[in-house]
């Protein structure tokens, strides 16, 4: 009986024996710890069927190596890969620098062969199948793009890379769990299943102690303006504020609104340099409590007001409005309705500055909307429910709600640079994040704002302010020219 048990012991102990060099001796070991006799020629099988695997593993190795070499060729750029065996292969001629990406196994390739998505590899990625390590990945995506052109792998061997690729096709592999993403669904563009406050909460309401981890110290969580390349964080918020407040001309006395007002950073800058009466709005409960608490401190429960509230809720008369990173969360079939609603809010004397995220103008196409991998990624994993407008549509919008468009702003290569030191510093806190969110959500967080600080530096992300007045029915109240803006 127990001799008919071995081989099914020696599977149970040895799940992968076939890729352990010296798993039959293990085995050989292990079996007479337990009192098991194993014979002579079991011990010949394990060796040989160990042989077999390791064979196999080398098999694999090498097709793994042939395959970087074939992207090196393409790619030459100063990072290598790791793979499942501690080897490193170069991806450029000469590198030189730490930058490293890690493959755990041969499955995770196998995986990629058979079902090669975007979200396979960021479920790969988010479990630590893949990884990099020795910089970020804006040190990698950066050296992609030569002389204004983005290193493409289209003159590649299709036939090389298909016999790189055909020995993994059956290699297996644990299938990546799909458990970090938003359960609901993530376009937003069914009205009837569409659920603002769930979009707004999965991104936000990590924990304040998260965003801590990245943001300036007045928790600004939007594009800052960099009068110099060189100032830091803190700085560029703080101008991007004031910038924010000279835009909109703000006088003492006067009614603000904020849409989305976040952790409470303009309302409170506005009403402590401004002298304006502030009203703030977040659909996020952490920031709300955040917000409310730092009024408290600063003293300023007279002069600023915060609640928990949707934008087509609001009532009132303001005579400035402020949108600084909400525009993009309303979804495309709402903008009208935001507009109006945004217009009803608004002073006949009034201005309102929109500061939003932009895409590129669609080019017209039959299929209509659909979403490309990464935008479907970034909805999925971080932003549900969010679309970006382009700016030509945006003005469109703005101009048949009634708005006079007075500025059109681009600051694209602020929001690249913000989004680098938000990544630095994210990536420099790492330990303290993962106790914060886990590991999973650390990687996807470090890798989103990595990409979107190369898609911002590569020209395939716009931002935008847009300064309106409510009609031009009257004069707007603007000086003839913007040089108060930068006195």
């Amino acid at each position: 009986m127990i001799s008919a048990l071995q081989p099914f012991l020696l599977r149970k102990l040895f799940p992968n024996l076939s890729e352990k060099i010296e798993a039959g001796i293990t085995g050989h070991r292990i079996c007479v710890s337990v009192g098991i006799r194993v014979t002579s020629l079991q011990i010949e099988f394990c060796r040989r069927v160990s042989w077999m695997g390791s064979a196999k593993d080398e098999r694999l190795l090498a097709a793994a190596r042939q395959l970087i070499g074939l992207l090196a060729e393409r790619l030459d750029v100063d990072a290598s890969v790791r793979l499942w065996d501690g080897s490193r292969v170069p991806l450029g001629r000469d590198v030189r620098g730490p930058f490293t990406f890690t493959i755990s196994g041969p499955g995770v390739i196998g995986s990629l062969v058979r079902r090669p998505t975007l979200d396979n590899i960021i479920r790969h990625y988010a479990e630590g199948r893949l990884g990099f390590e020795g910089g970020t990945l804006i040190d990698f995506g950066s050296q992609l793009n030569r002389k204004g052109r983005s290193t493409s792998l289209k003159s590649l061997s299709k036939l090389e890379l298909l016999k790189a690729l055909l020995p993994f096709v059956f290699v297996p592999a644990d299938k990546p769990a799909d458990a970090h993403g938003f359960s609901g669904d993530i376009t937003g563009r069914s009205q009837r299943r569409r659920d603002n406050k769930a979009y707004v909460q999965f991104h936000y309401d990590l924990s304040n102690e998260f965003y801590t981890l990245f943001l300036d110290p007045e928790m600004v969580y939007s594009c800052a303006y960099f009068t110099d390349w060189q100032n830091d964080l803190a700085t560029a918020q703080r101008d991007k504020l004031e910038m924010i407040c000279r835009k909109l001309r703000l006088k003492p006395g006067e009614r603000l609104l904020d849409i989305g007002c976040g952790w409470g950073g303009l309302v409170c800058y506005a009403a402590q340099h401004y002298g304006v009466t502030a009203h703030g709005i977040t659909l996020s409960e952490q920031q709300l409590a955040y917000a409310r608490e730092k009024v408290k401190r600063l003293g300023l429960e007279g002069r600023v007001t915060l609640e928990l509230r949707d934008y087509t809720s609001v009532e009132g008369v303001y005579d400035k409005i402020a949108s600084v990173g909400m525009y993009e969360h309303i979804g495309l079939a709402n903008i009208p309705r935001y507009m109006a609603k945004v217009q009803s809010l608004l002073a006949p004397n009034g201005l309102f500055l929109n500061h939003a995220i932009s895409r590129r103008t669609p080019k017209p196409s039959w299929r209509g909307r659909r979403m490309r991998p990464e935008q479907r990624a970034l909805a999925k994993y971080i932003f549900p429910g969010g679309e970006l407008d382009d700016i030509g549509h945006t003005i469109v919008a703005m101009e048949r709600a009634g708005f006079e468009v007075h500025d059109v702003e681009a600051w694209r290569l602020h929001y690249a640079r913000t989004c680098q030191l938000w990544c630095e510093r994210l990536t420099a806190a790492r330990e303290e994040a993962v106790r914060l969110v886990g590991e999973e959500k650390y990687r996807i967080w470090v890798a989103y704002l990595a990409g979107v600080s190369l898609a911002f530096s590569r020209g395939g992300a716009r931002i935008f302010q847009t300064l309106a007045s409510k009609t031009a029915r009257r004069p707007p109240p603007l000086p003839p020219t913007r040089a108060d803006l930068y006195r």
